[in-house]
C-alpha cells in the first residue's frame, strides 16, 4: 500500500502572532495562534530572516507571549541549555499539517532526548516499513524543530542526514549536543542511545 500524506483541508482564519528570544543556540522564534503552536523557528542568519520566516502566513509580532505559550518559550529555552524539559506538553496545532505528518510528528515527539532513531526504524514504529522517504519529507517540513524533535531522526545507516533548518548539520549536532549525544554511527537499533562508557 502506498502511503501518502492528504492535502490539508482550511480550516477558520484565527490571527497568528510571533515573537522572538534568547537561547543558547542563538535566537529562536515561535509563532501561534488559539489552538497552539503553529511554528517553532531555530536561528537564521539574521534577524530580519528569523523574522520573516516566523511571520508567513500572517503573523503578526507580539510585545509579549500569553501564559501558556510563554512557559512554552520556557521549556525550549530550557532544553536547548541541555536540562530536561517537558516538551511534549507544549500544544501545537496539528491542523496545519497533512494528516500523514500528524502521525509522523506525533511519533517523533516519542523518541527520548538524547536518542535517535532512522528514517526507516521511525518508518517499522509506525507500521508503514516502505515509508523512510516520507518520513524523510515530513521531517524537512517539520514547522515545529525542537519541539517535534526531527534532529533525533537520521539517514540510513545512520548518517546524519541533512537538516533544513539554517546551519544544516551542525544545527542538528548542536541540538543533539545539548541532549548529551555526539553525532556519529551508532548501531542499528530502533531509538539507539550513545553508547555506555
Amino acid at each position: 500500500m502506498r502511503y501518502a500524506a492528504r492535502a490539508v483541508q482550511p480550516t477558520p482564519a484565527t490571527q497568528r502572532w510571533y515573537i522572538v528570544f534568547d537561547t543558547a543556540i542563538g535566537r529562536c522564534g515561535v509563532a501561534w495562534h488559539d489552538r497552539g503552536l503553529v511554528r517553532v523557528a531555530l536561528p537564521e542568519a539574521s534577524d530580519a530572516a528569523l523574522r520573516h520566516r516566523l511571520s508567513l502566513g500572517g503573523a503578526r509580532e507580539a510585545e509579549a507571549a500569553p501564559a501558556e505559550v510563554a512557559a512554552a518559550i520556557a521549556l525550549i529555552v530550557q532544553h536547548v541549555r541541555g536540562e530536561p524539559a517537558a516538551l511534549d506538553t507544549i500544544v501545537l496545532d496539528l491542523e496545519i499539517v497533512p494528516d500523514g505528518h500528524r502521525e509522523i510528528y506525533q511519533a517523533a515527539r516519542k523518541i527520548p532526548s538524547g536518542r535517535t532513531v532512522s528514517y526507516g526504524a521511525l518508518a517499522r514504529a509506525l507500521g508503514k516499513p516502505g515509508a523512510a522517504r516520507v518520513i524523510g519529507q515530513a521531517m524537512g517540513k517539520n514547522p515545529w524543530p525542537i519541539v517535534v524533535p526531527c534532529h533525533r531522526v537520521l539517514a540510513a545507516n545512520h548518517a546524519t542526514g541533512g537538516f533544513s533548518a539554517h546551519g544544516g548539520v551542525e544545527t542538528k549536532a548542536r541540538l543533539l549536543a545539548a541532549e548529551g549525544f555526539t553525532l556519529r554511527l551508532q548501531a542499528e537499533l530502533p531509538l539507539a542511545g550513545p553508547p555506555r562508557r
